[in-house]
């Protein structure tokens, strides 16, 4: 509820402190003292837009804060602060505070962290819901009126939204393959020719390198064949190096023991034999090596090309070719069981549209029964307001199938006629702001529900009513506080004051050329003296006096 509202330098207000308790607060004064003040500065926390006419004359800015407490946060408050990132810990009040400067701009801080405007009015609807002579939100909205009904109805959404989203789930799914499928049959001509040149070509993971290395190997034995077959004709025969030394180191082997350096010389030449031997052999072993196959390097560099040739025009690696040959082939496979796959589809979203269908039949019937309960309910709220020629209708619709959704497939909005054989039409269309007014009042009493704002604010909604009829909006005004928790109402009738929990006098005093509004909240003598004032004009009188006791105890 709203505990607290501090306003500075708001028009006529210079500085004002004002704390709300729980039940029915009711707020009176004069005309033109400025009740109007108090709600377009409470309008500024909720969004409304900043006017710098708000400003008090003289003044550089004004400011508007108001507290807000509750026993358990609502969903759609905590929500609203979790999408905008501004924390509060449990238990701490919600204080919003907007400035306005006179120079133009304006500031919004919840709990002391910047927010925007937006977020003002996101969380608007579940603080203060305002009912005044042009509202045009709360109860007026159709947009509103069917989950409204719901609550009244005790209706369980959460099976119907189940329904929703398995129907909803389904038929994506099945759009998907449908999509899925009709794609692939358009490429299916092509999947199978690029699909035959893979099979053609057969491509192994890893060939592209061993095909690489095996073509540089034939291709280095291409280059170096004719220079090892001229170191062939110099090392073999009978007048090659190794076959000389082999000589020289015959006769010398004949000769050494002669003289210790003919041994030596044996020694180093038959090394050189060694050596020699060896590296003939080396060079044998190079020539195998290198022998290549003109044929073979020719097959090699072809499949090469065609293996790079394909990766391109799929624009993948070689080494990713067998795995996109796969999934061709997959492709492939599915088209052909796709039929079978899509019959499995269209049957399950066949069964989920039966099951919304069952459960939304059953949320319509409830709907109906509701409807036809809060129909009388109102009704025997209105003649006690003096709208006793009035109808009110609640009126459910079927929507066209491409609105149905986690809602049902019902439309539902509040009608009223005023006259009778009048037509019924929408609650916004009403000429008279008094007769819309009681009727929200009634539609209030009759639903009497919960979870909606934590303050209910009625702008004058006895004007032009007086008597009978003001007593009984004063009545279920007190029974509405009761059941909702806190309810203000601006009000220029005193069997309606008479009914407040709580009463604040709205006064406007002037001082030369300057002007102020306070409020201040009123005692019981306080009280009986306001209400005698509202009950005999400007010269408070003995018999208004008394007629205001008797008014205050027969509440």
């Amino acid at each position: 509820m709203l505990t607290r509202l501090s306003i500075r330098n708001i028009v006529l207000i210079e500085a004002l402190d004002l704390d709300f308790r729980r039940g029915l607060g009711v707020l009176t004064g004069e005309t033109g003292a400025g009740k109007s003040i108090l709600l377009d500065a409470l309008g500024l926390v909720l969004g409304d837009r900043a006017e710098t006419a708000l400003v008090r004359a003289g003044e550089p800015k004004a400011s508007v804060t108001a507290s807000f407490e509750f026993a358990t946060m609502p969903d759609a408050i905590t929500k609203a602060l979790d999408d905008a990132d501004i924390e509060i810990e449990p238990g701490e009040p919600l204080m919003i505070r907007r400035q306005v400067k006179a120079d133009g701009g304006s500031k919004a801080l919840v709990n002391d962290q910047p927010a925007s405007v937006a977020l003002l009015r996101a969380l608007a609807p579940a603080l203060v819901e305002l009912h005044g002579q042009h509202d045009d939100r709360g109860l007026v909205n159709p947009r509103g009126h069917r989950a409204l009904l719901d609550r009244f109805a005790g209706v369980d959404l959460a099976a119907l939204e189940r329904a929703w989203t398995g129907w909803a789930t389904a038929e994506a799914q099945l759009a998907e393959a449908r999509s899925t499928q009709e794609q692939a049959k358009a490429d299916q001509d092509l999947l199978i020719a690029h699909l035959a040149e893979l099979t053609a070509l057969e491509p192994q993971a890893g060939e592209e390198a061993r095909l690489a290395d095996s073509r540089a190997d034939m291709q280095k034995g291409e280059r170096l064949s004719g220079e090892l077959e001229e170191l062939r004709h110099v090392w073999e025969g009978s007048d090659s190096p190794l076959a000389s030394l082999r000589v020289a180191a015959r006769r010398l082997d004949r000769i050494a023991p002669e003289h210790p350096l003919l041994t030596e010389a044996l020694a180093a030449l038959d090394r050189a034999v060694i050596e020699a031997g060896e590296a003939e052999e080396k060079l044998e072993a190079a020539a195998d090596a290198l022998v290549h196959d003109p044929a073979a390097l020719d097959a090699a560099e072809t499949r090469l090309f065609e293996l790079r040739a394909l990766a391109r025009k799929h624009r993948r690696e070689v080494d990713e070719l067998p795995d996109l040959m796969h999934e061709m082939r997959g492709k492939l496979d599915s088209i052909e069981g796709g039929e079978a796959q899509l019959d499995a589809l269209e049957e399950a979203a066949k069964e989920a549209r039966e099951t919304y269908l069952k459960v939304a039949e059953k949320v319509h019937g409830q709907r109906l029964k509701a409807a036809k309960v809060l129909d009388k309910a109102v009704a025997a709220e209105l003649a006690p307001l003096k709208l006793d020629a009035a109808r009110f209708l609640t009126s459910i619709g079927t929507l066209p199938e491409d609105r149905w959704g986690a809602h049902g497939m019902d439309s539902a909005e509040f009608l009223i006629a005023t006259n009778p054989g009048a037509d019924f039409a929408p609650l916004a269309k009403i000429a008279s702001g008094g007769e819309l007014s009681r009727f929200i009042l009634a539609l209030k009493v009759a639903l009497a529900e919960k979870g909606g704002a934590a303050t209910i604010i009625f702008d004058e909604i006895d004007r032009g009513v007086g008597g009978a009829v003001a007593s009984a909006i004063g009545e279920r005004l007190a029974r509405l506080a009761a059941d909702e928790g806190q309810l203000l109402a601006v009000t220029h009738s005193p069997q309606v004051a008479a009914r407040g929990g709580t009463h604040y006098l709205i006064a406007k005093a002037s001082s030369g050329t300057v002007t102020k509004t306070s409020v201040a909240l009123l005692d019981d003598a306080g009280r009986q003296e306001e209400i005698a004032r509202m009950l005999s004009g400007a010269e408070v009188t003995p018999e208004a006096r008394a007629q205001a006791d008797r008014l205050l105890e027969g509440v």
